[in-house]
């Protein structure tokens, strides 16, 4: 084959500005018109994926050229790198030439099912319908044209990051527009991005037994490059039963390069536990909120079960347990679940609270504030575990447990959704470490001291005297309120003048609309 060389989609620029993603979002949006979010959600993303490994193919296909004793057909030349090779027929050129054929849903469908022959790690995964009828193969042809402004930057990492944000982005935003049923794949940013500073994945095994779309994994990938650590230094494994989810968690780590054991089936973890015999160094996860249908009765006398048998109609404490059966003995987890973990007696879940926090392996209670989540309006709350709460490289914190009560932080981005900012999440975490007796969070906030209304520090005595109920609102206490000069005699007359007023304009009010209503009695 003649070696031609390769030049970034036609009309294409460096989409690696400030709001880009909101912009493509905006654009491919409208395209949507009355299709279902939902099955909307797999024909952008699934595009998305094919634009990406098509450019990271062409600009390693371009370098190739360049070595007389390369060959760019060769695909061990891309395996090496870390690249899928992507034959002619599914490159993203050939798919932009036919962007407006009303055969461009086949096109697309052949495109994804050559990528699956080439690279078996890709098979079952991409989606193949685009060829349906009920389809608008108009709209197809416009969203390629969309995706083609985007391109790579070059083989420094920066295209992935450029991709990687666009699909974070466009997960975000579809987990807002399904609402419920957006929070089954998607954990919002912030809240992810809280948990893995918090438990700070260097190295080792990292784990979520329930990963959706691989928030996480993407998360403590970021992490780990930021602090100058290597690749390979984490591995990572997940499990999830929703298929058409574990098809879009293996798109987000291939369009990142994430190298990741995610593993399906549709029992789920509890019932067909993937890892089964496997230990891990970090556990992060975001499980169904008191999930009533677990199956609870198939598992009466399960091993994982060693704090007490979890209720039929709650699989909070299942969640919890399973957890911790699959941490090392030096091992950490950060999970989130709903408020009522933290305080319900039914059910036998106190008594399994009470043996967990006997056992010492809580760490630390966050108590989240509300409108966080897509699925949910719950109150929620993380729970951060540690088997080994000795000096294992931290402070010894034996008998002790953190509490932090978050519940006012963050702020509103919409009128039902709230996020907590690059402040809040590092204020939570260099709390957390500073208790810890982190050298680094020592340092940019002092040593640790209890403030009042925010963070407090109980032994286990403390806990046992509240029923081991672990809210933190009762440990933190309430936070010092600045006195102000105004004797309270003043204070009242303000308050009974502004009342009275108040109560002189609902009188007007009630009589114009008695005047309105006599009106429309004539």
């Amino acid at each position: 084959m003649a070696r031609t060389p390769r030049s970034p989609s036609k009309g294409a620029s460096n989409g690696a500005t400030i709001g880009f993603e909101k912009e493509l979002w905006t654009a491919a949006d409208k395209m949507r018109g009355n299709m279902e979010p939902s099955d909307y959600k797999h024909v952008a993303l699934g595009l998305i994926f094919l634009k990406f490994i098509s450019e990271a193919f062409e600009v390693k296909y371009a370098e190739l050229l360049t070595d007389e004793l390369a060959d760019p057909e060769d695909m061990d030349e891309y395996l090496s790198a870390h690249i899928f090779f992507v034959p002619e027929g599914s490159r993203w050129s050939k798919l932009q030439a036919n962007a407006k054929q009303p055969t461009i849903g086949t096109l697309i469908d052949d495109a994804m099912r050559g990528l699956e022959t080439t690279n078996p790690r890709l098979k079952g995964v991409l989606p193949k319908d685009y060829g349906r009828p009920s389809l608008n193969k108009t709209m197809l042809g416009e969203l390629i044209d969309v995706f083609s402004t985007l391109t790579m930057t070059g083989e420094d990492g920066k295209g992935r990051d450029v991709f990687g944000r666009v699909y974070e982005y466009f997960l975000n935003g579809f987990a807002g527009v399904e609402g419920r049923r957006g929070g089954e794949f998607y954990t919002p940013q912030s809240v992810v991005k809280l948990l893995v500073e918090m438990v700070e994945p260097y190295k080792g095994r990292v784990y979520d037994p329930c990963c959706g779309s691989g928030g996480m994994f993407v998360q403590s990938d970021k992490f780990l490059r930021h602090h100058g650590g290597r690749i390979g230094d984490l591995a990572i494994y997940g499990q999830e039963s929703n298929n058409t989810t574990w098809r879009l968690a293996r798109m987000n780590m291939a369009v990142r390069r994430i190298d990741a054991d995610i593993r399906w089936n549709n029992e789920g973890s509890f019932h067909a536990d993937e890892f089964k015999l496997m230990k891990f160094d970090t556990i992060l996860a975001n499980p169904p909120f008191n999930s009533s249908d677990w199956g609870a009765e198939r598992l009466a006398e399960d091993v994982r079960w060693q704090f007490g048998k979890p209720p039929a109609g709650n699989a909070n404490f299942a969640w919890l347990q399973h957890i911790v059966h699959h941490l090392k003995p030096t091992g950490t987890a950060g999970v989130v679940l709903a408020n009522g973990s933290m305080s319900s007696q039914q059910s036998g879940e106190g008594e399994i609270r009470k043996a967990m926090v006997e056992a010492d392996i809580v760490d630390c209670m966050v108590a989240l504030p509300g409108q966080l989540f897509y699925s949910t309006q719950i109150p929620a709350c993380l729970w951060f575990l540690s088997r080994s709460k000795k000096k294992n490289g931290f402070r010894g914190r034996e008998t002790e447990v953190l509490f932090i009560d978050a519940r006012q932080m963050g702020h509103l981005v919409d009128r039902t959704r709230r996020e907590l900012s690059e402040e809040d999440i590092q204020r939570i975490a260099d709390t957390y470490h500073a208790w810890r007796g982190e050298a680094a969070a020592i340092g940019r906030r002092g040593e640790y001291e209890d403030v009042p209304g925010f963070c407090n520090v109980a032994t286990l005595e403390d806990i046992r005297e509240h029923g081991h109920v672990l809210t933190p609102g009762r440990y933190v206490g309430a936070a010092e309120v600045e006195e102000d000069d105004v004797p309270f005699e003043e204070r009242f007359s303000a308050l009974r003048r502004t009342l009275e007023h108040q109560l002189e304009l609902s009188d007007n009010f009630s009589e114009q609309i008695r005047a309105s209503l006599r009106m429309f009695a004539k």
